[in-house]
């Protein structure tokens, strides 16, 4: 097999223009169709297109999922996009660039469940599925020729259209030789795309690209390479990499790799996340700690939430905090026994507020957690007992929100916290 049909799954030996058997002209060819195996899944417009599915009306409108209108874009739709919205764009910006958009707040509890419905049936295929988010993940489909009786380009085009099939949701395949490849891939033909990179046209396919392409090379990378005469990453690759370490340590000699196509790194379903958080951005700044307080205590209960779901507990609580000149403060507190409760959370989340709210207004706050672990780790250890009855409580709410409704349960151990701190 050299190509294939997405529509009837019809293989051939050449390339054609359309499929011999049901004419579409969605068509993958590549020489090396029958041996790669590592393929990124990428969702298309994720939370965008769970909303547009829910509410058909929407469908030919430009929709941002995201809050208010002091806050950002967390996605938007293709129709959007091609209004010049993006995600992370600050809102007024977006309804600047398109007035005429629906925004649609996040509702996290359906997409975590499209999520796993969709994790789930790549999960059928191979074992080796590590999801980056709610939205995508890789998979290794090596070996797996005889189990499914098609080479994996195949099987993940079957995939990509049981997804479609039974979710109403669409997915972009990118298919490899290694990780870094097959996540640029799944990118290029959005959305509904197929697309492959062999390794042998690797370094030509990247020569041309900008250094940004680069995973981990952000604004503030992209202008020190280029201030050192990289633009490009065939600029990249001509380097001699000894340079590259001299001026950038080990992230130099990672750059050099990649810029020739290379990734060593295999498809891990253990990885562990870097962390889980939370944050929201206010419609008018504030500045006294138990407004700021009010508006932690929900993002405690969130990550929490997801924490307890991923079966998760973090060592580290992250706070965030937003400035009036977009200027971002982290404070970060290792705790002494790994969480997954908003009452922990909470409880560090306003030990570190209280050093930073001295009177000056802020825009955004946020909390997290990091140095993830297995939830199990909490309920072995033997000094988490104050951590072991949060859980249980929680876990009880949980239990009543899955069945009568989130809305249906508050937790009063923040709301006891917060008064506490009051008559303090």
């Amino acid at each position: 097999m050299k190509a294939f049909c997405r529509d009837c799954f019809w293989t051939g030996e050449a390339a054609v223009k359309r499929c011999p058997s049901c004419s579409s002209p969605r068509i993958v060819a590549h020489p090396d169709l029958d041996s790669l195996a590592i393929a990124h899944m990428d969702c298309d417009a994720f939370y965008a297109s769970v909303e547009k599915r829910d509410r058909p009306e929407l469908r030919d409108r430009p929709v941002i999922v995201g809050g208010g209108k002091r806050g950002v874009v967390t996605t938007c739709c293709y129709i959007a996009r091609i209004s010049g919205v993006r995600s992370a764009m600050p809102m007024f910006k977006a309804l600047k660039a398109c007035p005429e958009a629906v925004v649609i707040k996040p509702d996290f509890t359906k997409y975590v469940f499209e999520s796993r419905r969709i994790l789930g049936m790549a999960s059928e295929l191979t074992p080796l599925v590590q999801n980056l988010s709610l939205d995508e993940a890789w998979m290794d489909l090596s070996g797996t020729e005889r189990l499914h009786g098609a080479p994996p380009a195949l099987t993940l085009a079957r995939l990509q259209a049981r997804i479609e099939a039974e979710t109403g949701l669409t997915v972009s395949i990118g298919l490899a030789a290694n990780k870094f490849l097959a996540k640029i891939a799944s990118d290029l033909d959005k959305p509904r795309g197929f697309s492959v990179i062999g390794a042998e046209e690797a370094e030509s396919f990247l020569a041309p690209r900008k250094v940004a392409i680069l995973p981990g090379v952000g604004p503030a990378m992209v202008a020190s390479l280029e201030k050192a005469g990289y633009r490009t990453v065939g600029d990249l690759a001509r380097a001699d990499p000894k340079d590259l370490v001299e001026h950038w340590g080990s992230h130099g000699l990672r750059l050099a790799q990649l810029a020739h196509g290379r990734d060593a790194r295999v498809v891990n379903p253990n990885e562990a996340r870097k962390g889980i958080s939370a944050e929201t951005t206010f419609e008018t700044d504030l500045s006294r700690v138990a407004d700021l307080e009010d508006k932690l205590a929900p993002l405690c209960d969130k990550v929490a939430r997801h924490a307890r779901a991923d079966g998760l507990a973090g060592r580290v609580v992250t706070l965030k905090l937003r400035t009036t000149d977009f200027r971002i403060v982290t404070r970060r507190r290792t705790i002494p026994v790994p969480t997954q409760t908003a009452k922990t959370l909470f409880a560090v989340g306003r030990e570190l507020l209280a050093k930073e709210a001295t009177g000056r207004p802020w825009r955004l706050i946020g909390i997290g957690v990091a140095d993830l672990v297995e939830a199990g780790a909490v309920e072995d250890d033997f000094f988490a007992g104050d951590e072991r009855r949060a859980l249980a409580s929680e876990r009880t709410i949980d239990t009543l929100r899955a069945r009568f409704g989130a809305g249906a349960v508050t937790s009063g151990r923040i709301l006891k916290l917060k008064r506490q701190h009051e008559t303090d």
